[in-house]
């Protein structure tokens, strides 16, 4: 049996190393963020230590020895938890990075558990290199690929699937969908990140949503006021 100190200094760095990735989801607005990588993280590191410490006492004919079983469920768990986190809208699909963070999160919190800390700090590390600095390399790598559409509009019924559908025509990608109604504005301003096919005209866009009734103005975001 491994000292209390080694046991609380397992549950820690699991629980630091858990929240640095849930910290970089929380700071993107994920559905999974900061708590959540935490929990998963550390209970993964608990249920480690449960299988390779916890049935001690049980002698030659108890379960310990297995912690490969009990590790086994937990990945298996969590590949129900991120499941809940993946959205699908129209051809878009949304949370698959978040849903592969809270399944290494997982792994990182069994490493740890198991007194593996390179390996952990390691896979952490990475996992942190690649939402951060891939993320910015993607975005400046791609930026010409994806804009922000702003729309300002009245709230109508139906309005939104008419701008989607006029979008989808004309071949692109919704990518993400923000509305913000004002209390004191009738107006609804709406914020559609788009995927940019590579033969588009800005202006037939503009001019076809338009005609939409109930479309006051339609732009590029920072064009509009």
């Amino acid at each position: 049996m491994i000292s209390y100190s080694e046991i609380t200094f397992r549950l820690v760095l699991a629980s630091i190393l858990g929240g640095l990735i849930g910290l970089e989801r929380e700071s993107n607005n994920r559905p999974a963020g900061l708590r959540t990588h935490i929990l998963v993280t550390i209970g993964a590191a608990l249920v480690m230590l449960i299988s390779m410490y916890g049935f001690d006492g049980l002698g030659e004919n108890g379960s310990g020895g297995e912690p490969a079983r009990l590790a086994a469920q937990v990945v298996s768990g969590i590949g129900f938890l991120g499941a809940g986190t993946i959205l699908r809208q129209g051809n878009s699909i949304h949370g698959l990075t978040t849903a592969a963070s809270l399944w290494v999160c997982g792994c990182i919190g069994l490493a740890i558990g198991n007194g593996y800390y390179l390996g952990g700090l390691i896979t952490a590390g990475i996992v942190l290199f690649s939402l951060i600095s891939l993320g910015f390399f993607e975005k400046s790598v791609f930026k010409n690929k994806y804009k922000t559409l702003h729309v300002i509009c009245a709230e109508r019924p139906g309005l939104i699937g008419e701008i989607g559908t006029l979008l989808g025509k004309n071949s692109i990608t919704i990518k993400d969908i923000k509305m913000e109604p004002f209390e004191e504005d009738v107006d609804l301003h709406i914020d559609i990140t788009i995927k940019i096919p590579s033969k588009f005209s800005p202006e037939g866009l503009f001019g076809s949503m338009a005609k939409i009734e109930g479309v006051k103005s339609a732009g590029w975001e920072g064009d509009l006021e």
